[in-house]
């Protein structure tokens, strides 16, 4: 998998799921109001959403309703909500009285009557319509899929993830703020069934149409809602987890059911190895489920999208070069570990993104560690390191929707894979990604909540480690050299204040060095010398 082909498909495969933006020399108002915490959002706190969604497949057309309740949190009269062009707000009540609204490209505000008293609950409702922008290469970019299935049938889907849940319904869309509950209720055709996120409550008899309402009980982030219509078919197992019987239920197109019932294996084996390494599955009021769609796939939260065409690895190949790519079907494996490292563990702004990514990213061989082993586990993220650019650092620009590079799958992993060898006891690693999840359990977190836990609870100062691998493009370099039974070695390459200790071999034996910027030196018998290869640094041999 190292050949030039594997790289121009891992080039596209790093912005999975991620709408990365183009690289911008200066940022517009619209990308402000997209990705800041406006004044016409920080009054006010979201409690629940109600989203009654029509689907009108054979226009590509959409109409429906969100009725939003929110509590005041100090008075203000103006409320900014999001729906991006060509949809469209049609109109906004409260209290039985329409409201004023004002649309500045993607960003509505609307104009409240009613004092805003802090501590009330008030409701609003938001009637919209359009055609939803249509996704053509989904995940990679967001909105609609219109498809059909082998038989002629309508298959769609929604993905958002980057570009924003207001692509296709009206919502408070930035990521500090999650919903604490949600019932979503889809009016489809009356020959395929509509799946979202949560549990199915209730089925509307409609001679017309098939009418699902399907209920949320935890907080969720507005990418991970979606909305998936097809052909379905229903299996369902339970999984006895740490917190007890976890339903888990698979609804894939009618034609694939055998198919799925034997590939589908690796989801419990999936959550078994997760629950072990970070701690109990977050939504086990909502279930979970993975639903076939029509692209590839996408981490909604209890409502994981698939559609890696029943094969192992990423498409049938290994995006490691090593094999144990191979040993798993990589969307079922990775978009689960989004249920922890994005749905469970939030970022705040989606320049942090790393956190969704990286941990998601080292997932994948911690996967393989709970069933292959610690070594077939450091060379598949090994051999990830192949995939990485270095082209910009990791997190983004705050405040303008803006991510950093793609290199926050891989370099991420590898970057937590190095953070693993200094803490040395993997059950004290294994305890504290157990502790990130239950220490912000369903809450949305900045990367200085991140560094600071690990650093904690690490025991390492762990600031020029996060400088270092977060905010530069530069990799640690080793220089060394041997001479006459000295070996003297420093860090270049480095941020102020980077120290990181370092395992190698010298003379056959393992051993760790403490290099700083400054030269040091050792007494050595040969010129036998090697970096460990679990640590994510360049060396030079001078």
């Amino acid at each position: 998998m190292k050949t030039k082909l594997l790289l121009l498909f891992v080039l596209t495969f790093s912005t999975i799921q991620a709408q990365l933006l183009q690289d911008k020399g200066e940022f517009t108002k619209q990308d402000t109001l997209r990705g800041s915490i406006t004044p016409e959002r920080e009054w006010w706190d979201l409690t629940y959403y109600f989203l009654d969604l029509k689907i009108f497949e054979s226009k590509k057309y959409i109409s429906g309703v969100n009725t939003i309740k929110y509590k005041v949190l100090k008075p203000h009269q103006v409320m900014q909500i999001d729906l991006q062009e060509p949809m469209r707000i049609t109109s906004v009540y409260q209290d039985n009285e329409k409201l004023k609204v004002t649309r500045d490209g993607s960003a509505h505000f609307i104009t409240l009557i009613k004092p805003q008293t802090t501590g009330t609950i008030n409701t609003l409702y938001v009637s919209y319509d359009g055609k939803p922008k249509e996704a053509i290469n989904a995940p990679w970019d967001g909105g609609f899929s219109w498809k059909k299935d082998k038989n002629g049938k309508d298959f769609i889907a929604t993905s958002c993830q980057g570009l924003g849940a207001s692509v296709w319904w009206p919502n408070k869309d930035h990521m500090y703020d999650e919903v604490d509950s949600m019932h979503i209720r889809i009016t489809a055709p009356k020959d395929l069934i509509p799946v979202s996120n949560g549990r199915l409550v209730h089925i509307q008899d409609h001679p017309k149409a098939n009418i699902y309402t399907w209920f949320v009980n935890n907080p969720i982030n507005n990418y991970g809602v979606n909305v998936n219509i097809g052909d379905y078919t229903n299996f369902s197992e339970v999984f006895k987890g740490e917190k007890g019987d976890l339903d888990m239920d698979y609804w894939v197109l009618k034609d694939n059911l055998e198919l799925a019932k034997a590939h589908f294996k690796d989801a419990p084996k999936m959550m078994k190895a997760f629950e072990h390494w970070f701690g109990p599955y977050p939504f086990y009021e909502d279930s979970f489920k993975l639903v076939e769609v029509p692209y590839l796939g996408m981490e909604h939260q209890s409502s994981v999208t698939y559609g890696n065409k029943y094969k192992q690895g990423y498409l049938g190949r290994d995006l490691s070069g090593t094999g144990w790519g191979l040993k798993f079907d990589f969307i079922i494996i990775h978009e689960a570990g989004h249920e922890w490292f994005a749905n469970n563990i939030t970022n705040k702004d989606i320049a942090d993104m790393w956190i969704h990514e990286g941990f998601t990213s080292y997932s994948e061989n911690l996967f393989l560690d709970y069933y292959y082993g610690k070594e077939a586990s450091a060379d598949y993220v090994i051999g990830t390191r192949a995939n990485i650019q270095n082209d910009k650092p990791l997190i983004g620009t705050y405040n303008v929707n803006n991510e950093g590079s793609s290199d926050m799958y891989y370099k991420g992993a590898n970057m937590l894979h190095t953070l693993r060898q200094l803490i040395e006891d993997d059950e004290k690693w294994r305890q504290i990604l157990r502790g990130l999840n239950s220490e912000f359990y369903h809450q949305t977190v900045t990367t200085k909540q991140i560094e600071d836990y690990l650093s904690e609870h690490s025991g390492i100062d762990l600031t020029a480690f996060f400088n270092q691998y977060l905010r530069t493009t530069k990799i640690p370099t080793l220089e060394y050299e041997i001479k006459a039974g000295e070996l003297k070695y420093r860090w270049t390459d480095i941020v102020e204040g980077f120290d990181m200790p370092i395992q190698v071999d010298i003379d056959g034996k393992s051993e760790w060095l403490f290099p700083k910027a400054e030269w040091q030196s050792k007494k050595v018998s040969s010129q036998d010398f090697k970096i460990d290869r679990d640590f994510y640094v360049n060396s030079k041999k001078l």
